[in-house]
């Protein structure tokens, strides 16, 4: 079985991501503009805690998520 994945500028609030070995959920996203690495995605979890990603960044979509496939 294989899971969807979404740029991370798509990404929107209650999408479960996979990441550090977790399945983690969106509760707030916002973009900044970073000097060295351009245009991010910055997100919070509703575990807690925060994560930055490049725009472009393909990330995991998990069950439960709105890229579901259960």
């Amino acid at each position: 079985m294989s899971l969807p994945t979404k740029p991370a500028t798509f990404l929107r609030r209650g999408d479960v991501i996979g990441y550090e070995g977790r399945w983690r959920r969106v509760r707030a996203l916002t973009r900044q503009t970073d000097a060295l690495e351009g245009e991010v995605v910055v997100v919070a979890w509703e575990e807690g805690g925060f994560d930055r990603f490049p725009t472009a960044a393909e990330l995991l979509l998990g069950p439960n998520g709105h890229g579901q496939v259960l």
